[in-house]
C-alpha cells in the first residue's frame, strides 16, 4: 500500500463516480479549504497505479495539541472520513485493503504522539471500522434517517409515511402554500432564519455567511434552497438541500413558520418529487433527514419511513481528546 498526499484536482480525478457523500466532492472541500483555520490535507491509497482508499482531514496546531478531524468542526459537515475502494467482490480481500489503507494512512499522519487527536465521522457506506479499534481508537455508532428513493416513485413514497404526515403533505399541497428552488437571496434569507432561531434557543451557531455561499455557489446545481411562501409572496421557510452521487442531504433550515398546514413537511415532499423526477438526480437514491442522534426530533423524522442507517464516530481514547473537544464546544458557544 503506497499513501499519497494529492491536490485538490489529484483528488478530482481519483474519485470515483459513486460511493461517497457530497462533502468528498472537490467543490465542497474547497469551500472547507477556505474557510477552516487548518490546514487540508487530502490522502490517497494505491495499489500500483490503482487507487484503493481516499481521505481527506483537517489538520489543526491548538494549545490542547495536534488535531486531526474528518470532518473539520463548526462546519455543519456531518460526515467525512475515508473512502475504500477495493477491487475485489471477496470480502477476505475487501477487509485487508481497508485495513491496510487505514494503517498507512495512520503511520502518515503519525498519530501515535500523545498530543495527537483524531476524530473522524466515517461516511454511510463505510462499514468495517474495525481498523480503528485495532489501532486503539475509541468507537461509538451514530445514525441517521435515509428515506429510500431508489426504484420508486412519488406515490409509493408517499404511501410509505405514516398517516398523519400523508394527511399533513395532501393538506399542504391543496392549500395557498407555494414551493420553489430559488437562488442565492433565498440561502440567505434561510441561512439567517436559521441563525436566528439558533440564537433563540441559547444554541451556538458557528457558520459564517461567507462559507455557506462559496459551498452552494461551489456546488452549483448539487445545491438547491427551496422557500415556501404564502399567499402574498411572504417568506414562510426554507431548506437549503445538497446532493452527493448517492444521496440527498436535508443540509439547513426548516425552521418554525407560522401557518395552518405543515409548510416544513410541504419542503422536504418538494425536495423528494424533485429526486424522483428530475435527470439530474437520477442516481441519487435516498434522502437523509438528519437528525437521528436528537431524540426530540426523532418521533417526527420516523414519520417519513426511513431507514435507521448507522454511521461511526472515531476518537482518540484520551484525556486529552476530551478536553479539545470542550475547547471545540466551546467555539460554538
Amino acid at each position: 500500500m503506497r499513501v499519497e498526499r494529492l491536490s485538490l484536482s489529484e483528488w478530482a480525478e481519483t474519485l470515483p463516480d459513486t460511493g461517497y457523500e457530497v462533502f468528498h466532492t472537490p467543490a465542497a472541500l474547497s469551500a472547507i479549504e477556505a474557510h477552516t483555520d487548518g490546514e487540508l490535507r487530502l490522502f490517497g491509497g494505491f495499489k500500483g497505479e490503482q487507487p484503493v482508499g481516499l481521505l481527506p482531514v483537517v489538520e489543526q496546531s491548538r494549545a490542547v495539541g495536534r488535531t486531526v478531524m474528518s470532518p473539520p468542526p463548526a462546519m455543519n459537515v456531518p460526515r467525512l472520513g475515508p473512502i475504500v475502494m477495493p477491487t475485489s467482490p471477496k470480502q477476505r480481500k475487501r477487509e485487508r485493503v481497508n485495513r491496510k489503507f487505514v494503517e498507512a494512512v495512520l503511520a502518515e499522519l503519525n498519530t501515535d504522539g500523545p498530543m495527537s487527536l483524531v476524530r473522524l465521522l466515517t461516511m454511510c457506506g463505510y462499514t468495517d471500522p474495525r481498523p480503528f479499534l485495532w489501532a486503539d481508537f475509541d468507537l461509538k455508532t451514530k445514525y441517521t434517517y435515509l428515506v429510500d428513493l431508489a426504484d420508486t416513485d412519488p406515490d409509493s413514497v408517499l404511501a410509505s409515511f405514516s398517516k398523519s404526515l400523508r394527511r399533513d403533505v395532501r393538506n399542504a399541497r391543496e392549500s395557498d402554500v407555494t414551493v420553489d428552488a430559488e437562488g442565492m437571496a433565498a440561502t440567505r434569507t434561510v441561512f439567517e432564519r436559521t441563525r436566528d432561531r439558533y440564537a433563540e434557543q441559547d444554541r451556538g451557531f458557528p457558520l459564517s455567511w461567507e462559507y455557506v455561499s462559496d459551498l452552494v455557489a461551489g456546488l452549483d446545481d448539487r445545491a438547491r434552497t427551496y422557500v415556501a411562501r404564502g399567499p402574498d409572496g411572504e417568506f414562510l421557510s426554507g431548506v437549503t438541500a445538497l446532493f452527493g452521487p448517492d444521496m440527498a442531504y436535508f443540509w439547513q433550515g426548516g425552521t418554525r413558520a407560522e401557518h395552518d398546514v405543515a409548510v416544513n413537511s410541504l419542503l422536504h415532499w418538494r425536495i423528494i418529487e424533485d429526486v424522483l423526477t428530475d435527470p439530474t438526480f437520477e442516481r441519487v437514491g435516498a434522502y437523509d433527514l438528519m437528525g437521528a442522534n436528537t431524540e426530540r426530533l426523532c418521533d417526527y423524522k420516523g414519520k417519513f419511513a426511513g431507514e435507521l442507517v448507522p454511521y461511526y464516530a472515531v476518537e482518540t481514547d484520551s484525556p486529552a481528546m476530551n478536553l479539545a473537544k470542550s475547547a471545540f464546544s466551546a467555539v460554538k458557544r
